[in-house]
């Protein structure tokens, strides 16, 4: 593994120093995304570790998500609720470039270090701020997790079968969409910065940020009775494309979408049924649309005699939009993730062997940055105090006996 020199050429945000508060997925994935791309990331917890590592420490289960995210930085201790520990973070923040943080809307202010002071303390700094429902708005206040999201989005409603409930999506959607738009509002405020030399308040909802994956929805909510249920199961989301769905086959599931009217006529060869081409109820993607049922139950037939292997290359080699439905297992095997470099295969010292993903922003004629490991609590508070606050060692044991880190 890397020590903790940066020893990759040519990354984007080497030089910029950013101090993370984030906790648990939105925020700390915002600061991955920087991390990978060559910011210095310091990762500010209190002395008992953000909410994400306590989990860990009860789950063992959930530690690979705390690595996963965290990977790349420097972690350091302050409680903020101490005179002494605002202090020094204030110090941190006079030449820092980004503070970022995914708490309640006030409590940053109710600490006394929340934009208002910060930006006193540092006119350049970009302060980006991830919360559930913003904050401002009648809402803002609301508590929110992945889950309470994906029920006020809208996307628990129109996920799952027809006849079904309301089923959230199985990925923590809202939390990882909150963090992309996180990172893409610094990287826009950095890119304003640069022209005027003024920092910035960025924030992000993670309501907003959801909603416009609704987009093909919302196209069916428009078009037809809004009294019919939203929810199509496997089917295209505005009901719109046939055919669009899972399919069974020999030892599996595969998905196959046909978007343009070459898809179906390759696929119609493919089944030896080229008479589906010029038959009126399947002619073309309205007449498949009018005849959905008939129209899934024709490739299912075809589909549910051969393997998910087969099926992948038969459709691959005719151009027909088609994946097998995979495994975490087959997905953490996926040799082609791997050969990009996206995946990687590591030996974690409490995990064991394990797979930790890269960034998946790809920067021409840059090195490659090897992973570091996620830091252990406080692993480099020592470091960076004495470092960029002057802290001696001598003070840093009197700062642990009070309870400063």
């Amino acid at each position: 593994m890397a020590t903790d020199k940066q020893n990759a050429k040519n990354l984007p945000l080497a030089g910029l120093r950013v101090i993370d508060l984030g906790q648990v997925y939105q925020g700390p994935y915002a600061t991955f995304l920087m991390a990978k791309a060559g910011a210095e990331v310091i990762k500010v917890e209190s002395p008992e570790g953000e909410s994400a590592r306590s989990r860990a420490e009860i789950n063992e289960g959930a530690m690979l998500p705390f690595e996963m995210l965290n990977a790349n930085k420097k972690g350091i201790t302050l409680n903020l609720k101490t005179s002494r520990g605002r202090e020094l973070f204030m110090q941190l923040v006079s030449d820092a470039d980004v503070v970022l943080e995914n708490f309640a809307p006030g409590v940053m202010d109710r600490l006394g270090i929340g934009w208002e002071v910060l930006r006193q303390v540092n006119p350049r700094l970009i302060y980006a701020t991830a919360t559930g429902y913003g904050i401002s708005g009648r809402d803002r206040d609301g508590l929110a997790m992945d889950l309470t999201i994906q029920a006020v989005s809208g996307i628990m409603s129109v996920t799952g079968m027809p006849d079904g409930p309301p089923m959230k999506a199985g990925p923590a959607i809202a939390d990882f969409l909150g963090g992309t738009h996180l990172y893409a509002g610094v990287m826009t405020a950095l890119v304003e910065r640069a022209r005027t030399g003024h920092g910035r308040l960025v924030e992000v909802a993670m309501q907003e940020t959801v909603f416009p994956t609704l987009a093909s929805i919302l196209g069916m909510f428009h078009g037809k009775d809004p009294s019919m249920s939203l929810r199509t199961g496997n089917r295209h989301s505005g009901l719109a494309i046939a055919p669009y769905n899972v399919y069974r086959s020999l030892d599996g599931y595969v998905a196959i979408i046909c978007v343009k009217e070459n898809h179906w006529r390759a696929l119609a060869n493919l089944m030896e049924r080229p008479d589906l081409i010029d038959d009126p109820k399947f002619a073309t993607n309205a007449s498949r649309v009018c005849n959905m049922d008939e129209t899934d139950a024709l490739i299912e037939a075809w589909t549910s005699q051969q393997s998910m292997a087969d099926l992948f290359e038969k459709t691959k080699s005719h151009k027909v939009p088609s994946a097998p439905v995979r495994t975490i297992s087959e997905v953490l095997n996926d040799p082609h993730m791997h050969e990009r470099g996206m995946l990687e295969w590591v030996d974690h010292p409490r995990l064991g062997r394990v797979v930790l993903p890269n960034s998946p922003l790809r920067f021409d004629e840059t090195d490659k940055l090897e992973t570091r490991f996620a830091p252990t609590l406080s692993e480099h508070t020592e470091e960076i105090l004495n470092r960029l606050c002057g802290v001696s060692n001598a003070e840093l044991m009197e700062l642990k006996e009070r309870g400063v880190v």
